[in-house]
This record gives structure tokens, sequence and C-alpha cells, in this order.
């Protein structure tokens, strides 16, 4: 599932694929929302981690969960 993260005050997303869950990704940001929580960090499929500081977060977009198709569909 590819995860689009924007932060405030920079012009770039943070944008990677992981082995989460869409419910999965949404409950641990909801955690660290309610608890005040400084930061949160994600994992990609290459083993990557990423922190962002929570006060800084604009928008996390969840891509859909399903691969994508390779070749030709009818």
């Amino acid at each position: 599932m590819e995860i689009r993260i924007g932060i405030i005050n920079t012009g770039r997303e943070l944008s990677f694929d992981t082995g989460a869950s869409a419910d999965e990704v949404r409950t641990q940001v909801a955690a660290a929302l309610e608890q005040s929580a400084t930061h949160v960090s994600f994992a990609d499929v290459k083993g990557n981690s990423y922190i962002v500081p929570t006060a800084n977060l604009a928008y996390i977009e969840l891509g859909s969960e399903e691969s994508r198709r390779v070749g030709f569909v009818a």
C-alpha cells in the first residue's frame, strides 16, 4: 500500500510503500494524535524507517491495498 504524507512548510511530500494495512496505519496515526505523541513512525517494504513529527502533519493519504496488475487487462 502506498502512503503519501504532506508536511507543513515543506514543498515535497513523503511517499513510500508499506506492508501495513490501511486500518493499521489509521489506528497508529489516530493513537499518536490522541496521546499527543511528538512523532509517528512508519516502515516501508524495503526496511527503511520514517519518523514524522505529528505537529507538522498536513495530511496523510492512504493508497489502495490492491496490488498493481502487470500486462494488458481486458
